[in-house]
């Protein structure tokens, strides 16, 4: 096993890689072989024999996705701005959770279409200003899902039309209660996670937004 310590004091503060092969100069896998396990209305599931950058050669079973986007809606028409959360059941964790709007970008859809269609279908709220603020992966283990939030304001409400399965509470709540959701574990969805400390991030002092800017 090949361990290499990194730091100008040689500490044991310092990075420490660990490995069973020296890296490679390449910077992408090779796919020597894929084929498709599974295919359900969702995702599908590749089975790939990769050599990757670091040299190892490994079978990695990967769930396949089109990608997401999440929208961040908020209402900042005072001086206590409030963000829209959903609370709905998951089966997948077993409990009801609150989230930030989200859902799948279909074929022939951009992120902000997309974004702009979820956020009507569950909610009922559209909103005339947009900008994506963060891009990350959901589970880059073995999920090839990318996720974008988009912050969306001047918020317009209206009717939702909700899917036949989609059963959605929604709760306009404020950014300081929505903050200390997340660290006292009220909210457990990763993505909500994100979204709500990069908002409060952008705060000033005060509960207010800091800066009009962000959509500049």
């Amino acid at each position: 096993m090949n361990k290499r310590r990194v730091g100008p004091d040689n500490s044991p503060h310092s990075l420490i890689v660990v490995g069973m092969a020296k890296p490679k100069s390449t910077k992408k896998a090779h796919v020597l072989s894929s084929r498709e396990a599974y295919r359900g209305p969702v995702f599908w599931v590749t089975t790939d024999d990769v050599l990757e950058p670091t040299g190892v050669r490994v079978r990695r079973d990967v769930v396949r996705h089109s990608g997401s986007v999440v929208v961040l809606a908020l209402e900042d028409s005072t001086d206590d701005p409030r963000v829209l959360l959903e609370r709905q059941y998951r089966h997948a964790a077993g409990r009801f959770l609150y989230e930030l709007p989200a859902g799948r970008i279909d074929k022939g859809e951009t992120e902000l279409t997309a974004g702009k269609r979820e956020l009507l279908e569950e909610t009922g709220y559209s909103a005339r200003k947009w900008k994506r603020i963060l891009r990350f992966w959901a589970s880059p283990g073995f999920v090839a899902e990318a996720m974008s939030i988009y912050l969306a304001r001047d918020l317009v409400s209206g009717k939702a039309e909700p899917e036949d399965d989609e059963v959605i509470e929604i709760h306009l709540t404020p950014l300081k209660k929505a903050v200390a959701m997340v660290l006292n574990g009220g909210i457990q969805d990763a993505k909500t996670i994100a979204g709500v400390l990069w908002l409060q991030q952008q705060s000033g002092p005060g509960p207010h937004v800091r800066s009009k800017s962000l959509l500049a």
